[in-house]
């Protein structure tokens, strides 16, 4: 495989690395938001339902499953109104605190999961399925470096 000649100019390789994991991000979103778009669904709400079938009997708080969410999402409230709307999730009131909000996964939620686990299998072979299970874990060591400055402590990332 012969490489390009790289004739960009960067102020810093700190610049160059940021630039550049912002590329593979969006190349690898467009692919996974054309996938997700088959279920009128963006991957963050698909990240919700998957933090609910982990929990699975259990409902979660509102803020619990904010904070656990793989990118912050600034109205949750929104996005659960169209899991619920969709029927995907169910929200109660907390016996104990009313003012808190459990979120619980439905029959119908565990039944897209499903629907969804073998085309996003593939999707995930298709995105990075090139490298090998060496470079993969060696990736996820420098991603995992790169951010963990900036998490929150005790995140389990």
């Amino acid at each position: 495989m012969q490489k390009l000649a790289n004739t960009r100019k960067f102020d810093s390789s700190e610049q160059q690395a940021y630039l550049s994991l912002w590329r593979t991000y969006d190349r690898l979103k467009a692919i996974e938001d054309q996938l997700f778009a088959k279920w009128d669904l963006t991957p963050q709400q698909y990240n919700v339902l998957r933090l609910l079938e982990a929990a699975h009997p259990n409902p979660l708080p509102t803020l619990a499953l904010s904070a656990k969410l793989i990118s912050r999402a600034p109205d949750i409230t929104r996005m659960l109104d169209k899991l619920e709307n969709n029927a995907w999730i169910e929200r109660t009131r907390s016996t104990e605190d009313r003012r808190a909000v459990l979120v619980g996964l439905t029959l119908d939620g565990q039944s897209l999961l499903q629907e969804i686990a073998k085309p996003l299998e593939e999707l995930h072979v298709a995105q990075v399925g090139h490298l090998s299970k060496k470079q993969l874990d060696q990736l996820c060591d420098l991603l995992r470096l790169v951010r963990e400055p900036h998490e929150a402590p005790g995140s389990d990332w």
